[in-house]
């Protein structure tokens, strides 16, 4: 089992920043990515990124990349996401999943595909 805990959503204006963390514990070792997704009120879940989580590169959805880096410190449980030039309509609660099997790119980006979820942070972007 794996278990994943979110922080570090919270309120800005627009153009700000925010840095989400999902922290992981159990049986990390049974990692192969960990994604974020988000759910905005009356919308379904959308993947946002994917980090490999013993390494590469991390995919990212088009409206996100030049703005969003997802990565993960070293060997450190944790993967973040710094989310730069934020938008009113970032606005959402943002959950990071975790998948034990292979996947690469798009092909992670299914919420079907991941067996262990956080409980989410709510990110809030005011106009």
């Amino acid at each position: 089992q794996v278990q994943l805990v979110e922080s570090g959503g919270g309120s800005v204006q627009a153009g700000g920043s925010l840095r989400l963390s999902c922290a992981a514990s159990g049986r990390t070792s049974s990692i192969y990515v960990v994604a974020w997704f988000r759910q905005a009120p009356g919308k379904e879940r959308e993947f946002v990124a994917v980090i490999p989580w013993s390494g590469g590169n991390t995919y990212y959805v088009d409206s996100v990349k030049d703005r969003f880096t997802g990565y993960r410190v070293n060997a450190e449980p944790t993967v973040y996401l710094q989310m730069n030039s934020l938008r009113p309509d970032d606005t959402a609660v943002y959950y990071c999943a975790a998948r034990r099997g292979h996947c690469s790119g798009d092909g992670c980006s299914k919420a079907a595909l991941y067996e262990y979820w956080g409980q989410g942070t709510q990110a809030t972007v005011s106009s």
